[in-house]
């Protein structure tokens, strides 16, 4: 593992509706602007539309929204603070896409921030085994991921309720 020189990594996992992006908009509000929000979703229908709406509308002026549903590491460049929400929803657009995760690639830009960076992604993993392949594929990408991830994270925060737990 390549050693950061400043950035620290918070990831912030949770359920549904646990209140992760507005923990995770706060950590990055805690620094100077201007703030980049590193947005994976893609809207495919009216309620995820809907969604990215209200999630735009919590957000001020400040924030530099960059959309990267497949190409992550590319955008994680930036001087600024950087919010990535959500890792489950990159793993999503890989999948769709049949494409491949290059883990490697995405680490290493995560070791090249000097800046804060948190990430925000669905703990999916605490459920039933789904009952169909891609189900599965789509829970085991995300497990991989979120190990990694927290192995490379200064912090690591499970939302639960709307109450963060720290874990690291």
């Amino acid at each position: 593992m390549t050693q950061r020189v400043t950035g620290q990594i918070t990831f912030v996992l949770g359920g549904a509706r646990s209140g992760k992006s507005a923990y995770a908009e706060a950590l990055v509000q805690a620094h100077p602007p201007p703030w980049r929000y590193v947005a994976t979703g893609q809207a495919f229908d009216a309620e995820m539309r809907e969604r990215f709406a209200t999630h735009q509308s919590r957000r001020s002026g400040s924030w530099q929204t960059v959309e990267a549903p497949l190409d992550l590491a590319a955008v994680l460049d930036s001087p600024a603070p950087v919010l990535v929400d959500c890792l489950t929803l990159w793993v999503t657009n890989l999948l769709l896409a049949e494409q491949a995760p290059d883990w490697p690639v995405l680490l290493a830009a995560l070791d090249a921030r000097n800046a804060p960076t948190v990430l925000v992604s669905n703990e999916v993993g605490l459920g039933i085994v789904p009952d169909n392949a891609l189900a599965r594929r789509f829970r085991d990408m995300a497990g991989v991921l979120h190990a990694k991830v927290a192995a490379r994270a200064d912090r690591v925060v499970l939302m639960v309720a709307g109450i963060p737990m720290v874990v690291k």
